[in-house]
């Protein structure tokens, strides 16, 4: 695999065989940036790789000071170059990934989301913060949003291919609809020619056929926190991580939770079982149940008099 502009044969191999098993965009330009990486290491092509070059690599990887989560990302690339693309899998065997710590998601209260809606600057950007933070949308679900996905006759939110190729529906709250029928009054209509009804973008680009960027909605997303005096490193997932919190804490059924949030597995919609500050507040301490002699503050013992 070369490492200037041209594409040699092995990465068109490469990129093929990712193009069979339908990766995403993002997932093809990471793999193809991790095996450049390792070839600008090897100073060869990877196809002559041996066991050493990738040892070495790894701990290369290591001494650069890499944070886990770049590590992993980089060896997955080299691995599926190894496994899939060279049918090597003595090689991809010798690849390991080390584990990420676990971190609680970062959430809001309530009176920060409602200050950071407040503080939105526009009707279309209040909507879009609206949709994370009341639906549990993720960012690039906002954006792709078109107009036959919203089914005001059911109350619901489709979405369409979500993360995992995975369609499912969300609540469509009556507050959120109302919005929603005001910037749709207002949205800009300069690229909706030729488009049929159902499969408008609800958030245009500034481009035809293209649809508002994750970038530009994270960018908003800052600017409404900043204006709205939170301090904490919160970003645009922390709306969905809010989202989920709120609604385990009204009781809802984690099942449902984890559907609404489409997760394949309950652990990943467990985890918010331990950011439920409310919740977690208003467990009842094992000293609640000890006798009153036990809560009253003790007196000071008073040292002996020396003699």
């Amino acid at each position: 695999m070369s490492t200037d502009t041209t594409v040699s044969p092995l990465r068109q191999r490469m990129i093929e065989d990712m193009a069979a098993r339908k990766l995403g965009a993002h997932s093809q330009r990471s793999h193809i940036y991790s095996c450049k990486h390792f070839a600008a290491f090897l100073k060869r092509s990877p196809d002559t790789a041996t066991a050493d070059d990738i040892r070495r690599f790894q701990l290369h990887l290591a001494e650069a000071d890499l944070s886990i989560g770049n590590r992993n990302r980089i060896m997955t690339g080299v691995k599926f170059l190894f496994r899939v693309t060279l049918r090597r899998h003595d090689l991809a065997a010798e690849i390991y990934h080390l584990k990420e710590p676990e971190r609680l998601p970062l959430t809001m209260s309530p009176n920060e989301a409602e200050r950071l809606l407040t503080m939105a600057g526009s009707l279309r950007n209040e909507v879009m913060l609206s949709l994370g933070y009341g639906c549990g949308l993720r960012a690039g679900e906002i954006v792709r949003l078109k107009d036959g996905d919203i089914d005001s006759a059911q109350m619901i939110i489709r979405i369409v291919q979500g993360k995992g190729r995975k369609d499912r529906h969300v609540m469509l709250p009556p507050e959120l609809l109302v919005s929603l029928r005001q910037w749709w009054k207002v949205r800009p209509t300069r690229f909706d020619a030729g488009v049929p009804a159902g499969a408008r973008w609800l958030f245009p680009g500034r481009r035809q056929g293209l649809h508002l960027t994750y970038r530009q909605l994270s960018r908003l997303f800052h600017e409404s926190a900043a204006a709205a005096g939170i301090t904490k490193r919160v970003s645009l997932q922390s709306l969905r991580h809010s989202f989920a919190t709120d609604l385990l804490e009204k009781g809802i059924d984690i099942r449902y939770i984890q559907a609404l949030l489409g997760h394949s597995k309950l652990d990943t919609t467990a985890r918010y079982t331990r950011v439920a500050t409310g919740r977690i507040a208003a467990i009842d301490s094992p000293l609640k149940h000890l006798g009153p002699k036990h809560r009253r503050p003790r007196k000071k013992r008073r040292s002996p008099r020396a003699t």
